[in-house]
């Protein structure tokens, strides 16, 4: 169970209405005082096991790791669990929020954090330790944050294994690669400077590649601007081994988006900050292009808790995580309607798209492709907006969306994971089966299916296919990844949750990792990279 399933009322964890203890323990019964931890308690006959023990109890609701919303419903049922237990470090807190507060102290970029700072990360998240535990899971299961991850960026990739060790390959002519030369790499190669330095997170952009320590620190290298500005226009200086982001240092940051003319971070407190979007104010604050100074998003997420953000083209998308529930935010560009908000105007500042209420669908990840956007909801179900052209919004047709839409042709799907390209999609069941629609160029949708030559793997798939190709790997599918540039072939990879990866689509860069023969320049079958990621 979760705080944010479909349909579900929201439970408000602060007031829920007290109910008598006498209709839980007997009258005659003195209530439990505990002023420690302890294992065992000095139970008498007929007193009730629950109050007997509270350490045991609070000891099973923290190894069970029972999420928020589990949390909340003992609290909404039973007083003994919302009252306060007397235990350390604060006497007030009820067992269930001592138990959401222990499994917060687990979470990796909750403990590093000081008093001050865990504070005012709960008053942001709402005001209590349940909502703040919903929001690190939250953060950690749509970004993969911990976990290995690969990245498909224009023309070259990086590689994130579990161990925060971190492989790239494919075009380097701005040095993106990160090995202190400009050189292409047709095989994956471990970036030796970051010995000793545990990357969580990775993102990729043209000529330009981010990724973020377990610490919060950002490391950067290949063009030194953080607009992509147009394919091959360079910034003043190379920078071809990874480089700390001087300018982030007093900000924590956990993940990292790069769209055309800007770059976006986001802290662990969940604040959104962007870099050079232009002197015209496109995001509420003014900028110079080669501003390196990050600025934080204003308006409406100024004070709401942000766990994904997702960069398209020329726009932003952020998912948020309210008491409410969970809800998408867009700003930027609004051509093809791919903002959400039923028309095609640009967005200064953060606007919250409304279609989900209508909808009753509680988003979980976001995905923003060049021109299109897609969201997966708690139930399983999958929506797309934007430009529609080539059917990358697997509605059946070419249509422009301007409202977030339900993908029916995924009705019998559920859904676990979304990822969008240039007008291309692809979604992960929780089976791990694959299905892609969209731009068939390059072969990057995994549809070479037809072995005597007659069928045509560049087609473009209007509604949602099976990647069959990936069902013969024989092992669940966990992520996808895709080239999200206009200028660049795109080319994918597929990560099973045993850490292989498999790639296919335009390589003509060397960043499918798999070096090609007799003038290929792409695959249209899933080819295992030789790279293990567990």
């Amino acid at each position: 169970m979760d705080a944010t399933t479909s349909g579900t009322p929201s439970l408000q964890y602060h007031n829920i209405p007290d109910q008598p203890i006498t209709a839980i323990v007997p009258a005659s019964v003195p209530t439990f005082q505990r002023q420690t931890r302890h294992c065992f308690g000095d139970s008498t006959p007929g007193e009730f096991p629950l109050a007997a023990n509270p350490s045991i109890v609070l000891h099973v609701l923290t190894t069970c790791n029972l999420d928020p919303q589990d949390l909340a419903k003992l609290e909404a049922t039973c007083s003994f669990f919302r009252q306060p237990a007397n235990f350390a470090p604060d006497f007030e807190l009820s067992i269930s929020e001592l138990a959401a507060l222990d499994m917060c102290q687990k979470r990796a970029i909750f403990k590093p954090m000081n008093e001050v700072e865990r504070q005012e990360m709960k008053r942001r998240c709402g005001g209590s330790w349940k909502l703040v535990l919903r929001f690190l899971l939250a953060g950690e299961s749509c970004c993969r944050r911990e976990k290995s991850h690969a990245i498909a960026g224009p023309g070259h990739s990086i590689a994130v294994t579990t161990s925060g060790l971190v492989y790239s390959f494919g075009s380097n002519s701005s040095g993106q690669l990160g090995h202190g030369t400009s050189e292409e790499e047709w095989r994956p190669r471990l970036i030796r400077s970051l010995q000793g330095i545990r990357i969580i997170q990775a993102a990729a952009g043209a000529g330009r590649t981010m990724l973020i320590s377990d610490s919060g620190q950002v490391f950067s290298f290949g063009k030194d601007s953080f607009g992509e500005t147009e394919y091959g226009v360079q910034g003043s200086k190379l920078v071809t081994t990874p480089q700390l982001v001087e300018s982030l240092k007093n900000i924590f940051v956990v993940q990292a988006a790069i769209g055309n003319f800007f770059t976006a971070v986001l802290s662990r407190e969940g604040r959104v900050y962007t870099f050079s979007w232009g002197n015209d104010g496109k995001l509420g604050h003014q900028t110079e292009p080669t501003d390196l100074e990050p600025h934080p998003l204003l308006g409406a997420l100024e004070n709401v808790p942000v766990v994904q953000i997702a960069a398209g083209y020329c726009y932003l998308l952020a998912l948020a995580c309210q008491p409410s529930g969970m809800s998408v935010y867009s700003v930027g560009c609004g051509l093809g309607g791919k903002l959400g908000h039923g028309s095609r105007t640009d967005e200064k500042y953060p606007r919250l798209i409304e279609q989900f209420q209508v909808l009753n669908l509680q988003p979980v990840v976001v995905a923003a492709g060049a021109w299109h956007a897609a969201v997966v909801g708690r139930d399983g179900r999958v929506c797309t907006w934007g430009w529609g052209r080539y059917g990358c919004l697997g509605h059946g047709n070419e249509e422009c969306e301007s409202v977030p839409k339900v993908v029916e042709a995924l009705n019998k799907v559920k859904a676990v994971h979304v990822a969008t390209g240039d007008y291309t999609t692809f979604v992960v069941s929780d089976d791990g089966d694959v299905y892609s629609f969209g731009c068939g160029e390059s072969a990057s949708l995994g549809h070479n299916t037809v072995a005597d030559g007659q069928g045509n793997r560049h087609a473009n798939v209007l509604s949602p296919e099976l990647v069959t190709s990936l069902k013969q790997v024989n092992e669940r599918v966990v992520q996808i990844s895709l080239t999200n540039s206009i200028y660049w072939n795109a080319h994918t990879f597929a990560l099973t949750e045993s850490g292989k990866l498999y790639a296919f689509g335009a390589g003509d860069k060397g960043q499918l990792g798999i070096e090609l023969v007799n003038n290929q320049s792409e695959r249209g079958n899933p080819e295992r990279v030789d790279i293990d990621l567990s």
